[in-house]
């Protein structure tokens, strides 16, 4: 029995040592460190790739990250969206006609860097229009070539009144008689004569319909009176076709008040100042014309006391005078030579009764011209007239003549 109670003691010692093994050191049956009482952290898994930026995505106005057409593609940088309430836009050199390094404008076609601008940017920039800091430069092919005039009224040249708008001298110097005139190429040495025509009667009590002049050669100039209404818009018509504009004023003829020119007429009996305020109330009915010539005027034209503060504030404010030609005995041109007015007369009339009459005195233009190098002749709106000066007009360059608007023809008169 002794011995039966020892063999059961060393049976039940092994079997609680083996426990103790199998509980401190589990997996030992493998011959393996234990796993779990590994120190060092396993290495990450690499990270799995990001997809390809596509064209679908949300990009910012003006950025694409495809390539000009007919260039391999390039794989793009990613894009990070940009933080809250922040809009990314092109630089300013790169968007179209915003003037880049220098001041020079940057199209898509001087500038490859240029950004399409979005519709919506397009269509403010069109309604935006030029800017104003940039004054409008008008493109001269020839005199009668494309030309587009300066947009008026330039704020440089409006002075406020109590009656409304007057044309003035900018501070810079600047004239309506230079800003608001039709470019045309200086006259040179040997160079083709220079006809002029003026068209008037319009905008006058009694005068024809505006649209009378529909047609007319650009070179062609014409002048409005003060009087009717929508006279800005039509002014600004007749620019938007290249004619340059003067304004009509009604001076007091020798029959009046039997012929009256309207209730704003200068007249001899009125004192300066007076007759001043008529003239300005005449002036602010419109903006951009380049000077001033006269309705009317048989006895105002002639009576020097009376007529020289016109042409003072005439110059003052950087205008030119074109006399129609119709007055005999006119003070015009030697108050003009005192004051340094900028003025011409016109030498022929073109109010003929009949075609071979108005072409008589078409051809009386032309020698004129010759003879003096620059001549003007000054017509009435009437609808065969027109018809008659549009069909000279084209035949002008056969016989060594040029059309040219009267503020160049007033230039070169005035300097010969």
């Amino acid at each position: 029995m002794k011995a039966l109670a020892i063999a059961a003691g060393i049976v039940f010692w092994t079997l609680v040592l083996g426990v103790a093994v199998l509980v401190f050191f589990p997996g030992g049956n493998a011959g393996e460190p234990v796993a779990v009482l590994q120190v060092d952290p396993a290495p990450p898994a690499p990270a799995a790739p990001k997809p390809p930026v596509t064209t679908e995505m949300d990009l910012p106005p003006g950025f694409a990250v495809t390539g000009p057409a007919g260039l391999a593609p390039q794989a793009a940088p990613p894009v990070m969206p940009p933080p809250a309430g922040t809009t990314m836009m092109p630089a300013p050199s790169q968007q179209p006609g915003v003037p880049g390094p220098g001041g020079a404008l940057e199209t898509p076609e001087t500038s490859p860097q240029a950004a399409v601008p979005s519709a919506p940017q397009a269509q403010q920039a069109a309604l935006a229009g030029p800017s104003a800091a940039q004054p409008a430069i008008a493109a001269v092919e020839d005199e009668t070539g494309t030309i587009t005039l300066t947009a008026v009224p330039v704020p440089a040249l409006v002075e406020e009144s109590q009656y409304g708008p007057l044309p003035k001298i900018a501070d810079d110097g600047r004239r309506p008689a230079e800003v608001y005139a039709r470019p045309a190429r200086p006259k040179v040495a040997g160079g083709p004569a220079r006809v002029a025509v003026l068209i008037n009667g319009l905008g006058v009590p009694g005068g024809a319909d505006v649209d009378v002049i529909k047609g007319l050669p650009p070179p062609v100039s014409v002048a409005y009176g003060a009087y009717g209404r929508g006279l800005q818009e039509w002014v600004t018509k007749a620019r938007d076709e290249g004619h340059e504009v003067l304004l009509a004023i009604p001076l007091e003829p020798n029959d009046y008040p039997a012929e009256d020119p309207g209730p704003h007429t200068l007249l001899t009996s009125l004192p300066t100042d007076e007759n001043l305020k008529r003239l300005h109330w005449l002036m602010s009915r419109y903006t951009g014309y380049v000077g001033v010539t006269n309705h009317m005027g048989a006895k105002f034209e002639t009576t020097q006391a009376s007529f020289q503060p016109v042409l003072e504030e005439l110059k003052r404010r950087g205008l030119i005078y074109c006399e129609d030609g119709s007055v005999e005995g006119s003070a015009a041109a030697e108050i003009a030579g005192t004051v340094g007015l900028d003025y011409s007369v016109a030498q022929v009339q073109l109010n003929a009764t009949s075609a071979a009459e108005l072409a008589k005195a078409l051809a009386e233009l032309e020698a004129t011209a010759k003879q003096r190098g620059t001549a003007i002749g000054v017509a009435k709106a009437a609808p065969a007239t027109v018809k008659k000066i549009t069909e000279w007009a084209g035949s002008l360059e056969s016989k060594g003549l040029v059309l040219v608007p009267v503020s160049a023809a007033v230039r070169a008169q005035r300097q010969s």
